[in-house]
């Protein structure tokens, strides 16, 4: 059967599956909570938000999942998929490609899902066209003892940090990955006194805290820099605090295994691709750093066989 939209009438599936979700998108799992939980369903009956849940009933089976996309942000994220016994279901790859359609026409160009990379759901998501890109790694850093010390401080970042952290991912963030995790494009988050080395992005909600760094290889004291981290969040009670390591920042691992830190199963970050860009030529001079470089227009997008101009 043909995938469709998610109506009041599956309401009593997404209860029975409530349990049974496969989230994947890990920050807002850690710190929102279950995408099918009270609080998530909502959201998917609010009109002014880009969330969208979709059904595939196939001889008495039901399979569900739902996508997600932020406007303005050039990409989408898959939630979940539901109940976690049909993940290796002939009938999901249809389900994931009629999600990732629906992304296309909000604008999006890329898709992206984080999976364990033991899952049942990698397969089916490989079948609709997702591809891995990095892998990650999440480490619950709310036990390392924190350092408050103001030598290593750290601080909001504000607007006039913004050139440095652009000019920080295009030196760690490797150029290929780039397109799919784009630059940011303001002040957000927290910055470290080292001139322009340490970056973290934060994801805060009710359940927990999760931050991702960019730290350059080149930064010193480290160990002394994330335990201070950790003394930034004295208000956060009983949630837990997590760190996001990207493949890409895998020298962080042991530095955390020290710090005492607990370390989650490897996720493989995977992306499906929407659009085919055609980029205008620009001259370039040879000696211009390559996050000087201006972004290419893009032309039009084509989704799903669809032309956008």
């Amino acid at each position: 059967m043909t995938p469709r939209p998610f109506d009041l009438l599956d309401l009593p599936s997404l209860y029975r599956y409530r349990s049974e979700a496969l989230s994947l998108d890990s920050a807002r799992l850690l710190t929102r909570g279950n995408p099918l939980g009270a609080a998530g369903l909502m959201a998917y009956f609010n009109p002014s938000r880009h969330i969208y849940s979709a059904v595939n009933a196939v001889d008495g089976d039901v399979l569900l999942g739902g996508v997600i996309h932020t406007e303005g942000d050039s990409f989408a994220r898959l939630l979940y998929l539901a109940p976690g016994r049909g993940l290796s279901h002939p009938d999901l790859p249809p389900l994931i490609e009629h999600l990732a359609t629906e992304a296309g026409n909000w604008g999006a160009f890329h898709v992206l899902a984080e999976v364990d990379e033991g899952s049942a759901a990698f397969p089916a998501l490989r079948a609709a066209g997702f591809s891995v890109y990095a892998w990650q790694r999440i480490w619950d850093i709310s036990h390392i003892s924190a350092d408050s010390s103001a030598s290593v401080g750290w601080q909001k970042a504000q607007s006039v940090n913004l050139h440095a952290i652009q000019t920080l991912f295009h030196q760690i963030v490797p150029p290929l990955l780039q397109p799919v995790e784009p630059t940011p494009k303001r002040a957000s988050g927290l910055v470290c006194n080292e001139g322009g080395r340490c970056y973290v992005s934060l994801s805060q909600g009710m359940v927990g805290v999760v931050v991702t760094p960019l730290i350059h290889p080149e930064a010193t004291d480290v160990p002394e820099k994330l335990s201070a981290l950790v003394g930034k969040f004295p208000a956060r009670g009983q949630k837990p605090l997590y760190l996001c390591v990207r493949s890409y920042q895998a020298w962080l691992e042991p530095v955390l295994e020290d710090l005492g830190a607990k370390s989650g199963p490897r996720q493989a970050v995977m992306v499906k691709h929407l659009t085919r860009l055609v980029k205008d030529e620009q001259p370039v001079r040879a000696a211009q750093p390559a996050s000087a470089v201006p972004a290419s227009h893009i032309r039009h997008a084509q989704v799903k066989g669809k032309e956008q101009n």
